[in-house]
């Protein structure tokens, strides 16, 4: 994928992760809330995979 590519979807990652964090405290969902934050730890990961793109191509 390309920088803003990554950019994006890694953005939308830490969001929806976030959401599905905060679904599972609420419902008291472990598995849920755990899910939630592993996508926000992929999508913090696909974000810097972007800036490292844009910045190799930036040489």
């Amino acid at each position: 994928m390309g920088e803003f590519t990554d950019k994006v979807k890694g953005a939308s990652d830490k969001v929806a992760g976030n959401v599905k964090e905060g679904v599972g405290k609420a419902m008291n969902d472990s598995k849920l809330e755990t899910e939630g934050k592993a996508q926000q730890v992929k999508g913090k990961a696909e974000e810097v995979e972007g800036k490292v793109k844009g910045a190799v191509n930036d040489l």
